[in-house]
This record gives C-alpha cells, structure tokens and sequence, in this order.
C-alpha cells in the first residue's frame, strides 16, 4: 500500500497547512495530512491556546477534521515540522491515530530540509490502548 501512497501530495498539503498553524506560545508550526481510503486528502495544522492542555496537535486536528467530514479510515499520515531531524506525533496523536487506523499505517515525518522519517503507526505506539481491553 505504501507504493501507492502519494506522498509528495501529502507533504505538500502539510508544509501548506503548516503556514496557517496558531502558534503564539510554543512558536512550532506542525502541518499534518491524512489520506483516506478514498483518495481525500484532510490537512490540519496545531492550534494552541492559552491554557496549554486545550491545544490542539496537526495530526488531531487532521483526523478531528476527517470523522466530520465522514471520511472513514485513514491510510496514511504525512507530518512537516521545523526541526534538525524529523520528529514523530507525540503520544496523544499516537493514541488517537490508533482509534482510526491499523497497525500497519505508514506515518511519515519530514522537516524542512526534506530530511524523512518513516514509521508504522504500531512501530510508534507497540502497546497501544484499544478498545479490545474494554
């Protein structure tokens, strides 16, 4: 599935989406992109607030954007940041991809230089809280 993945579409949509990130705080813009099974492509960049605990992270606000739009399941992840190397999601994103995807999904990090980092989504969460433990 990887192969069919257009990853270029999807760093592009991220690194646009990044422009647009509310980020008064932490001054690190993150542009996420999400594909989905249908070809859709869903952007989302991080929106902090004030009170640091209501912020939202790209890769939620991509997903968050995608169940309202009724996208179904993701395939893929695309993630652009400003960093030395590519970082990965932190745990909340992690947990939330988890929620949507399987396992096997590629997410891929990319900063500005165009340094990558490739991931599964189960390589980046291994003992992730699902609903079969409820």
């Amino acid at each position: 599935m990887s192969t069919d993945i257009p990853w270029d579409n999807l760093f592009e949509a991220a690194a646009k989406v990044r422009e647009r990130a509310h980020v008064p705080y932490s001054r690190f813009p993150v542009g996420a992109a999400v594909l989905y099974a249908d070809g859709s492509v869903v952007a989302g960049c991080n929106v902090e607030n004030s009170s640091y605990g209501l912020s939202a992270c790209a890769e939620r606000s991509a997903l968050a954007a995608g169940v309202a739009q009724g996208r179904g399941r993701p395939v893929a992840v695309a993630i652009v940041v400003d960093t030395p190397t590519p970082c990965p999601p932190c745990g909340m994103c992690r947990q939330v991809m988890m929620e949507f995807a399987p396992r096997e999904m590629p997410v891929r990090s990319r900063n500005l230089k165009g340094d990558e980092a490739r991931y599964s989504l189960g390589e980046l969460l291994p003992h992730a809280f699902t609903s079969d433990f409820l």
